[in-house]
């Protein structure tokens, strides 16, 4: 099975797309390979040297994510992961949308965690986009943005919730919509009142809920408070002042108001309406009685 990288910096890099294709190879996505890391830090770019940017805490957490999972199944990480990816990784959005960190955290940093999370039991291999792809789909990249849309102010618990259901994780988060905050809090809300239950009916209410936007303005029926810009950078300086964040704890997120309730409850209220109308795939049958197997 493919192994952490043999040499590991001090701090991040960037990794260009054009140049991170060179080292996803058959026999990585088939977890057979290792990645070669000296050759891959030779093409990286550098960044400017900063705590936020340590690898070793990066590295740490990654490590104890696989521990802690180690008998379950891989899917139970993001849930996890998310939230203190997200803590100890402190991004502005900006940095974020950047492709080649994701590129090279999959590649320079845990290639190991990509193949043990995403390697597919039926194909016996990985899908390339975990390790260079879109935001939603490239494997560090759609936990820290999941926990970016999703968290309610400090709150990451939400985050917990929405990372729970791999649906609502891998069709909600590419979904314009979910950066109104009332409209990530209110989806949330739904599976945690267990209102929506299964990955069917997370996929079913995501769809509902889009198709929806098309006519309802989200943000004036329900809108939300100005973001806190200035609550984001201070949590930003906390780790460039080097800031340990702990594993075990539910770490705490920008110090941002969190999502008006009056707006979230009123799309609770409206995302519940929708989704009874809403096809589920297999609802029919499920109802009729089991499927044989």
């Amino acid at each position: 099975m493919t192994e952490s990288p043999e040499h590991l910096p001090e701090y991040l890099a960037r990794l260009a797309d054009e140049e991170a294709a060179r080292f996803i190879t058959d026999g990585l996505l088939s977890g057979k390979d290792n990645v070669p890391a000296i050759a891959l830090n030779q093409t990286a770019e550098a960044l400017p040297e900063s705590p936020r940017r340590r690898l070793r805490a990066i590295r740490d957490l990654i490590d104890d994510a696989m521990y802690i999972y180690r008998d379950d199944r891989p899917t139970q990480v993001d849930a996890w992961l998310a939230p203190r990816l997200h803590a100890v990784l402190r991004l502005t959005r900006a940095e974020a949308a950047d492709s080649a960190l994701w590129n090279y955290l999959a590649l320079g940093v845990a290639p190991d965690f990509v193949v043990w999370r995403h390697l597919s039991e039926s194909k016996k291999t990985v899908n390339a986009r975990y390790f260079k792809g879109p935001y939603h789909k490239q494997a560090f990249a759609r936990l820290w943005w999941s926990a970016e849309l999703f968290r309610n102010g400090s709150d990451y618990e939400p985050v917990v919730i929405a990372c729970g259901n791999q649906d609502m994780l891998n069709t909600a988060l590419r979904l314009d919509v979910v950066d109104h905050r009332p409209t990530a809090q209110a989806l949330v809300r739904l599976l945690a009142r267990e209102v929506v239950r299964t990955g069917r009916e997370a996929n079913a209410l995501s769809k509902a809920v889009n198709i929806a936007a098309a006519t309802l303005m989200y943000d004036v029926i329900a809108p939300d408070v100005e973001r806190d810009a200035a609550a984001v950078q201070r949590w930003i300086e906390e780790g460039e002042e080097g800031l340990a964040v702990h594993h075990r704890p539910l770490p705490v997120g920008p110090t941002e108001e969190q999502a008006p309730e009056d707006s979230v409850e009123s799309l609770t209220y409206h995302f519940a309406e929708l989704f009874a109308d809403a096809p589920v795939r297999g609802k029919e049958e499920s109802e009729e009685g089991p499927e044989e197997d």
